[in-house]
């Protein structure tokens, strides 16, 4: 058997910087290879906030 490749989508957690909440999505290794920054809509402040990339 032959060993796969590595994809070059990941699965990473964006977790907010004001709350403890976490929004679960994928991103291209090649495209992206620095940690993302976004802001989201957070539903415990129910408000948009900054979420960052979590490893």
């Amino acid at each position: 058997m032959a060993s796969k490749k590595k994809g070059a989508r990941i699965v990473i957690r964006m977790m907010s910087t004001e709350s403890g909440h976490m929004y679960i999505t994928s991103k291209n290794r090649r495209n992206d290879p620095s940690r993302m920054e976004l802001k989201k809509y957070d539903p415990i402040l129910r408000r948009h906030v900054v979420y960052k990339e979590k490893r």
